[in-house]
């Protein structure tokens, strides 16, 4: 750790405000990423299989806090890396898989305003990639004296051979037109209906002459369509990472459950039959989100059927090759690693303002061990937030000792702060928050 790199004090602001609030910082996952080996292995081999025209879909199961997000996040990061587009958002009430009061167009949108490339890696890349179609086809047009129109025709020809590919190539030739003819209001219409920000037919048409919007009903036609789109503006396919799935299991309405888990069987079938091309799905959801068979997507018996796991990986034995991702628990070494890390960054990647010694990081995981027990593995995100503040109290109180500060907190099983007269959590059910009592 000695020979790592110092942290960029802006960084390592960042990257610990997030920790603090238990959600995952979007950049600088390099510096906290600790163990999952064989499922990191396991999701690059499915982003190569994506770049070499196949496709994948991974169910990314864990308890609240065991790391999904940020499991999620940093294979969108390799995704990146290997010269995939992704696109990622959380499912939420007002937006799903499926719906008819434009939730599904919602969520489309929502992927479109986050679209990454490996050099606009913060989102909103989608003006960027059209562009580049644009400048290519440019390019081959003057290397062959063609019009660009006609090289423009030729590589997008095979979109229209898909469901709703005629209107997505006719909104790309507008796009392109508007731009030969520096028509900027032009092609500002043409990303917008990109992006599903129409809401009506009539205004589309107005505006770019089209049938058709991109609508609940057409959600997952346009992702394949933008998957083959990317490929050919240069790219090697398409990552659709989806977090919140658990949204899904919420709703209260069986009928609208029962849609949206359809559209996932809809996308799963594309994906194991090989009908779907350069494009992957990650979604992210809880044990009960899968197995609950009244509510979950057990409770679907075609879903059940091809995400049930291999009756065979027992007794610690795994296999990882299913649909199922579950996220192994870290291991005590995994996690000494982990705080090892974090006050790294805290140091900004200078070991001589360390605020703790080795020592410490064993007496605080000994503590956790004794007070939070087996969640204390499956869910890093309590421990890593507790030690954060752990680090931060330490900071800004230089005459207080660590060793004092570990036998004055009682950190209950869902992370929360224990309250010394009745041993109960202060906040019930909050496992997302992990606070010190000084």
């Amino acid at each position: 750790m000695s020979d790592a790199p110092k942290i960029k004090t802006k960084d390592r602001d960042q990257i610990l405000q997030s920790l603090r609030a238990g959600v995952v910082p979007r950049t600088g996952l390099q510096h906290v990423q600790v163990g999952r080996a064989l499922e990191v292995e396991q999701v690059l081999r499915d982003i190569l299989r994506i770049g070499e025209g196949g496709s994948s879909i991974r169910l990314v199961i864990g308890d609240y806090g065991a790391g999904k997000t940020f499991f999620m996040n940093l294979a969108r990061l390799i995704g990146l890396e290997k010269r995939l587009v992704t696109v990622n958002a959380d499912l939420a009430p007002d937006r799903r898989l499926h719906a008819s009061g434009g939730q599904a167009r919602s969520l489309y949108a929502e992927l479109m305003r986050n679209l990454a490339t490996r050099t606009r890696p913060d989102g909103g890349a989608l003006g960027s990639i059209v562009e580049r179609f644009i400048g290519d086809a440019n390019k081959t047009a003057g290397a062959e004296d063609r019009p660009v129109e006609t090289v423009i025709q030729e590589r997008l020809a095979p979109l229209e051979e898909l469901v709703s590919g005629y209107d997505f190539t006719v909104v790309l030739n507008h796009y392109c037109r508007a731009s030969e003819a520096g028509d900027e209001a032009g092609k500002s219409a043409a990303l917008r209906w990109l992006r599903a920000e129409y809401s009506t037919r009539t205004d589309a048409r107005k505006a770019l002459g089209v049938r058709d919007i991109i609508d609940d009903a057409s959600f997952y036609d346009y992702l394949k369509l933008l998957a083959r789109f990317v490929v050919i503006a240069g790219y090697d396919g398409l990552l659709v990472v989806l977090d919140e799935m658990v949204n899904l299991y919420r709703l209260t309405n069986a009928q609208a459950r029962n849609a949206n888990y359809e559209q996932l069987l809809r996308i799963l079938n594309d994906v194991l039959q090989g009908s779907a091309a350069n494009i992957g799905f990650l979604l992210g959801g809880t044990p009960e989100f899968l197995m609950d068979t009244r509510r979950g997507l057990y409770s679907y018996q075609a879903l059940q059927s091809r995400l049930v796991e291999n009756q065979f990986a027992r007794n610690g034995l795994v296999d990882l090759s299913g649909p199922v991702l579950r996220l192994q628990n870290l291991t005590p070494e995994d996690l000494f690693v982990l705080l090892k890390n974090l006050r790294h960054i805290h140091a900004g990647g200078d070991p001589s303002r360390y605020a703790v010694p080795d020592e410490a990081l064993t007496a605080f995981m000994d503590h956790c061990n004794r007070r939070i027990g087996e969640a204390y593995f499956r869910t890093p995100r309590n421990t890593v937030t507790a030690f954060v503040n752990l680090l931060s109290v330490l900071e800004q109180n230089p005459g207080v000792s660590w060793q004092d500060l570990l036998t004055q907190i009682e950190i209950g099983r869902d992370g929360a702060p224990m309250d010394e007269a009745d041993d109960v959590p202060d906040q019930e059910g909050d496992d997302d928050l992990t606070r010190f009592k000084l």
